[in-house]
């Protein structure tokens, strides 16, 4: 059972509490671990009675949760649920908020800011005027925090004015997922892999994050963010920290982020021509997914009609570390593309004198292939001696599926997310010196880009990405994995 608390949830009409928040406390509810004084509020600036927004709520949980949905468990979630009518920018709005907590300092206060990064600013001060944020207080800022380093310097200075760093929680939700967390207990808890993970025994790793949509209902937020800001300078770049980091000295939050720290500091920066070589950019033009013909970027509604906003990005990381100097990481993510998969690829380096008849492996004789989504599972490829005569080699695979090893249903990201901001577990969020790191190494790959104008590169809905994709990794004479 969690502690009493009252979440605020920002943005409360908005598709991230529709469409995740909501469903992961109703399933938090059913599971038994909220107590019956916990409370939950949508704030946004509709003007919306509590039945209202309670019957909203259940439309999208209904669709969202399917057969999870149970109408006897929903009425006794919605009686913890209500709505309060704010304007982000009007303090005089707050003191709705103020009357609804007055009488529970005791009580923890969750405030979620599902909104434009540009208004956490706005929020927080107004909360503080409003007296409402208590030593109790914790605050999720939903991501990408700022545009660039300056931009989310400025955020974080205004939130930190009023919240400590330990009551600030940046969130990614990629760091909830249950196979990121058995990523952490693959690398510290056992010992098989330690001796194997670093060069000379390593030949490369590749980390994927790929989308079947498009920008949906996003058109404006993503064309003045892009796949760079959105999906790199987060989820893969904490996908990375994961698997480059040292072994902490223990499971203490701060020691998990010191290590991460590390890795980005570590990440040789990419700057001026080294831009162009190391990188790619791509967005989509009218395709084919699912057996779906689907419009182009520049046809999607709320897009700028000459946009030059990349929907798809690969580039070659390196690490300057004496675990893995000359090891190059490739990081890809896009939208429209051939299937929903997000996938972490080990390939280990071949044995130095093959005495059997081995079979052509293009992509390297021993992989681990970790995959978080559709289904989440660990695949290690070795060779075995393939029946008969003769000594050949065959691929073969030793697969852990998650879901059918366990038996239970994994907890979603947000689901973990939200309990471990409840419960004042840092672990799984980003640190103010972490996100500054990233930005930094980030927005010179911006800034080499808009210097030699590199303009995206078309490429088909439903393949895998502009063909430069392919010859980025090629000309270290490897290639993406989906594509052997």
């Amino acid at each position: 059972m969690l502690p009493s608390f009252d979440m605020l949830l920002f943005g409360g009409t908005g598709d991230l509490v529709t469409r995740k928040l909501l469903p992961a406390l109703y399933r938090r509810h059913v599971a038994g671990q909220l107590t019956d004084e916990s409370r939950i509020f949508g704030i946004a600036r509709s003007g919306l009675e509590r039945a209202d927004y309670q019957s909203q709520a259940e439309h999208a949980c209904r669709e969202f949760l399917g057969a999870e949905f149970d109408a006897d468990h929903w009425r006794a979630f919605a009686t913890r649920l209500d709505y309060v009518r704010v304007d982000a920018d009007r303090p005089q709005d707050y003191g709705a908020i103020a009357a609804l907590l007055a009488g529970r300092e005791a009580v923890i206060r969750v405030f979620f800011f599902s909104t434009a990064s540009n208004l956490f600013a706005t929020i927080s001060g107004n909360l503080a005027r409003a007296g409402v944020v208590t030593p109790l207080s914790r605050v999720v800022l939903e991501k990408p925090l700022g545009t660039d380093v300056a931009s989310a310097d400025l955020i974080n200075h205004a939130v930190g004015s009023i919240f400590a760093e330990s009551q600030i929680y940046r969130i990614d939700h990629y760091l909830g997922k249950e196979a990121v967390q058995n990523l952490m207990a693959l690398r510290f808890g056992n010992a098989l892999f330690e001796p194997l993970w670093r060069r000379g025994l390593i030949k490369h790793v590749q980390i994927t994050v790929a989308e079947e949509l498009g920008v949906e209902r996003r058109g404006h937020f993503y064309d003045d963010t892009g796949a760079l800001r959105d999906m790199v300078q987060n989820h893969l770049l904490q996908l990375l920290c994961i698997m480059a980091m040292e072994p902490p000295a223990s499971s203490d939050p701060d020691a998990v982020r010191d290590e991460k720290l590390k890795v980005l500091r570590a990440l040789r920066p990419l700057r001026d021509r080294d831009v162009l070589v190391k990188t790619v950019r791509g967005q989509y033009k009218a395709g084919v997914v699912g057996g779906q013909p689907v419009a182009g970027y520049l046809d999607e509604a709320d897009i700028a009609p000459e946009s030059t906003t990349e929907t798809f990005v690969a580039l070659k990381a390196e690490i300057d570390t004496w675990r893995w100097a000359g090891v190059p990481f490739y990081l890809r993510t896009g939208k429209r593309l051939q299937s929903r998969t997000t996938e972490l690829v080990v390939t280990f380096d071949e044995v130095p004198h093959p005495i059997f008849e081995r079979p052509p492996a293009p992509e390297g004789a021993n992989l681990l292939v970790i995959r978080l989504q559709p289904e989440e599972s660990i695949t290690l490829t070795i060779l075995a001696k393939n029946p008969g005569e003769g000594m050949r080699l065959k691929p073969v695979s030793l697969a852990l599926d998650l879901g059918e090893t366990f038996k239970t249903r994994s907890l979603d990201a947000y689901e973990r997310l939200l309990m471990d901001t409840v419960k004042g577990n840092l672990t799984l969020f980003m640190r103010r010196d972490e996100l500054d790191a990233a930005w930094r190494w980030i927005d010179p790959i911006i800034a080499g880009w808009r210097q030699f104008d590199e303009r995206p590169k078309s490429y088909l809905a439903g393949s895998w990405g502009p063909a430069a994709s392919s010859a980025l990794i090629g000309r270290d004479g490897f290639e993406w994995h989906d594509e052997i």
